[in-house]
């Protein structure tokens, strides 16, 4: 299935080397734990059994943890009203429609392919955003669907989840499990540092990748629509009443940042530790767009 968002064969080049080098990392971690655990059953199906989950359920599990549920037609009209136009206008399906009922402001997308996916917007976005400035963002997040980069991000980050489950395991277990030998630390200590090391590679390879489809999301968007300008508007407001937002209120968004429209938490951390491009580097590939499109062409037409 292919949609009128325009391909981006940059962003494809990256995610397939993302997955090769993770899928590399994830042979070698999996090895490494048979070899130190002696039982590769036991590794072999943790292993598949979390990805499977994650694969097939993440959509459910984000909108669990942002305690978003699904809304008809019926209840929120205006936004179904502008999916169902970004939809047809890019020639894919339509996703599963979500509201999550939170004062900050932002949008995910969620799912592993178009025909099973979602997208979901705050309270908080909804009221503070005008009509053009809310389809450049619901197009932003259709864009991630058609590019099935919300798939790959979901597929890559889990080394990085089971590798950070077996140090807290490994650690608890040898908190509270009492005297160990000799041969049992060495064990221990062994697995902390692979599944450290594991989880630092692919924290980075990620968020390398999440910067890139953020800046490829908002070009997309920004084609697809003809108005730049309408989602640097919502970018600048978004940001601006995030940084507003308690930091208590923002901690348990923090663990999805990579799936957001922009991070909850983060903005002045280090670039390469970042799941988003700054403002400034967007708002300037924004502007460059709008230049090249003269912001004359008709809302709703394609770049």
């Amino acid at each position: 299935m292919h949609s009128r968002f325009r391909n981006d064969r940059r962003l494809t080049a990256r995610m397939t080397v993302t997955l090769f080098l993770l899928g590399l990392l994830y042979v070698a971690f999996v090895a490494a734990l048979i070899v130190l655990l002696k039982s590769w059953v036991l590794v072999v199906l943790v292993a598949a059994g979390l990805l499977g989950a994650q694969y097939w359920f993440s959509d459910r599990i984000a909108l669990y943890a942002m305690r978003g549920r699904i809304v008809e037609r019926e209840e929120y009209p205006e936004l179904h009203a502008v999916v169902d136009r970004l939809c047809a206008l890019a020639d894919m399906p339509k996703p599963v429609v979500a509201v999550s009922a939170m004062d900050m402001p932002n949008a995910f997308a969620t799912g592993r392919n178009p025909d099973n996916a979602v997208v979901c917007v705050t309270t908080g976005l909804l009221r503070r955003l005008e009509p053009g400035e809310l389809e450049g963002v619901l197009a932003h997040e259709l864009s991630h669907v058609a590019h099935k980069d919300v798939a790959v991000i979901t597929v890559a980050s889990f080394l990085g989840v089971i590798a950070g489950l077996i140090v807290r395991f490994a650690f608890y277990s040898q908190l509270f499990g009492g005297r160990r030998d000799q041969n049992t630390a060495v064990v221990f200590v062994l697995v902390m540092a692979v599944s450290a090391a594991v989880y630092a590679i692919s924290f980075l390879l990620i968020r390398a990748l999440s910067r890139y489809r953020e800046l490829a999301a908002d070009r997309a968007a920004a084609l697809l629509t003809g108005r730049p300008s309408a989602l640097a508007s919502a970018l600048t407001k978004v940001t601006g009443d995030i940084a507003r937002i308690p930091t208590k209120d923002l901690r348990t968004a923090q663990a999805f940042n990579a799936f957001y429209f922009t991070p909850a938490l983060g903005a002045g951390l280090s670039r390469l530790f970042s799941t988003h491009p700054t403002l400034e580097q967007r708002l300037e590939q924004l502007g460059r767009i709008s230049g090249e499109l003269g912001e004359a062409a008709t809302p709703g037409k394609p770049g």
